[in-house]
């Protein structure tokens, strides 16, 4: 198992639109993908901002993973990913290792990304997924 680095920090936004604009106009950002996953609820952005990448996350609705974050804890953070070289194998390797999964296998992210998310109480409190490029 490999971790290459940070893929992409996510935040949540409730207005996707008003989002990429207010990272575009503050920060240059440019988008680089933008989709809607309704199996994951959400409709998300990926913009550059130089040698980074965010995430920008909207809920499709309110009964979703991003619905539910919003309305607990509002726009923010959500979460980390990083980038390895095997989905599957990471995963089998953090549960060997004590972390709480969210999902015991990969599944299709944004941009054709192989995704998979591990509870945040086995990382301090955040979030995170491990991601490998499609």
């Amino acid at each position: 198992m490999s971790f290459r680095g940070v893929h992409h920090l996510g935040f949540a936004v409730n207005d996707l639109e008003e989002a990429v604009s207010t990272y575009g106009r503050l920060f240059g950002a440019t988008l680089e993908h933008r989709d809607r996953l309704e199996q994951q609820g959400v409709e998300a952005a990926a913009v550059l901002v130089g040698d980074g990448r965010i995430e920008l996350l909207a809920p499709t609705g309110d009964d979703t993973p991003v619905g539910r974050f919003l309305a607990r804890r509002g726009p923010g953070m959500h979460h980390v990913a990083y980038e390895v070289d095997d989905v599957g194998a990471t995963l089998d390797r953090l549960e060997r290792s004590g972390a709480e999964l969210i999902d015991h296998a990969p599944r299709k992210g944004l941009y054709g990304l192989e995704v998979a998310f591990v509870h945040p109480d086995s990382v301090h409190g955040v979030l995170t997924e491990v991601v490998r490029p499609g």
